[in-house]
């Protein structure tokens, strides 16, 4: 399926979105889209592969200092309004198979004026005063999503140029992919530091699957 979306992509044969995406990577400490080769293996359902990660309720938002180093944990008290962190799950470090899981759960934690964040209903609870955290894998093929175009609130895919609307539950507003961000639900701890509610309720990355229904 990775073959069949690098030939339909021409991310191997485009070396000027190829460059960009390698200077993306260079400037944040993020994993590559060749991490996620082994994520769904031909024998495994895609679907239970990619919507079960690292991150379960409670387990702290820590820094992604990246390779295997994981950073502090974060207090809301220093996401300040346009800042963007790099996040992985504190207990990451535990996993048999850091680079896959680091692949799956990897998330970008923004924090935007409330009054500017348009949520659902039954999705109020899964900001914490205008902080929000979505995956930073694109939903089109899978690679890093981070962007981020402070004034618009928009997420820029580097590979295919999606563009996602943090202030509209990461919306596409435009590029190829044709679903949201999956969005991790989030909360603060006694002792003041960002916590996750649950795991991501959808699957992460790319919808390889639906090409197979």
């Amino acid at each position: 399926m990775f073959k069949v979306a690098d030939e339909e992509s021409g991310f191997s044969r485009r070396t000027l979105v190829r460059n960009s995406l390698f200077g993306a990577l260079i400037a944040f400490p993020l994993p590559g889209i060749t991490l996620l080769r082994s994520l769904a293996p031909q024998d495994i359902d895609p679907v239970e592969v990619l919507k079960h990660t690292m991150w379960e309720k409670g387990i702290r938002l820590a820094r992604d200092n990246g390779g295997h180093k994981i950073g502090e944990p974060i207090r809301a008290a220093d996401v300040t309004i346009g800042s963007v962190f790099h996040v992985v799950p504190e207990n990451l470090g535990t996993a048999k198979d850091l680079i896959n899981e680091k692949a799956k759960a990897i998330v970008l934690l923004i924090r935007l004026d409330e009054k500017d964040l348009k949520e659902r209903p039954e999705r109020k609870d899964w900001s914490y005063n205008g902080i929000v955290a979505y995956s930073k894998v694109c939903t089109h093929v899978g690679c890093p999503v981070a962007l981020n175009e402070q004034h618009t609130h928009h997420l820029l895919c580097p590979c295919h140029q999606s563009q996602f609307d943090v202030a509209d539950e990461a919306k596409v507003i435009f590029g190829p992919a044709k679903r949201p961000l999956p969005q991790l639900p989030i909360t603060v701890d006694a002792d003041g530091y960002l916590i996750a509610r649950s795991d991501f309720t959808e699957p992460v990355g790319p919808s390889y699957w639906e090409r197979l229904k």
